[in-house]
């Protein structure tokens, strides 16, 4: 096909109703909204759950249990294989310091280290919570756990 050739397709491009033209255009005054009520104004419409005086789903189904995802402690997780990478041997790994190589973004939220990758360094780590392989890791290669 040669751009030459090219047609344009009837009826692709639907021209936009152009609405508060004036009585003769037909839709004019009221513009296609009929007269007052929510949907007349401009933001109008009811929100998407609203179901028109029935009672709503959200209040219909029981509720039960307790859900922890208020609570619960969300903690920042470093892998044992990423100290070994970011970190000399001897190093003091504090969370100011895993801050400053760039594995956790807040200091101020609680870290825990995982026992992913090997540990060949020693280290003296810091943290609020250690997985069980975490500390045999730093304790086989010599380094020591400090949980805050």
């Amino acid at each position: 096909m040669n751009l030459t050739e090219a047609v344009k397709q009837a009826g692709r491009h639907k021209r936009s109703r152009r609405v508060g033209r004036g009585e003769s255009s037909g839709r004019g005054k009221t513009c296609g909204r009929g007269h007052k009520g929510c949907n007349s104004r401009a933001g109008g419409g009811a929100p998407k759950h609203r179901e028109g005086g029935q009672m709503a789903i959200y209040r219909r189904i029981p509720k039960r249990g307790f859900n922890n995802a208020k609570y619960a402690t969300r903690y920042t997780v470093v892998n044992v294989g990423d100290l070994n990478n970011l970190f000399e041997d001897g190093a003091q790994v504090s969370i100011e310091a895993l801050c400053e190589v760039g594995l956790v973004r807040d200091a101020t939220k609680p870290v825990k280290v995982l026992g992913d990758g090997e540990l060949t360094r020693k280290l003296t780590v810091s943290g609020h919570k250690f997985s069980r392989s975490a500390s045999t890791k730093i304790a086989e290669a010599g380094g020591e756990v400090r949980q805050l």
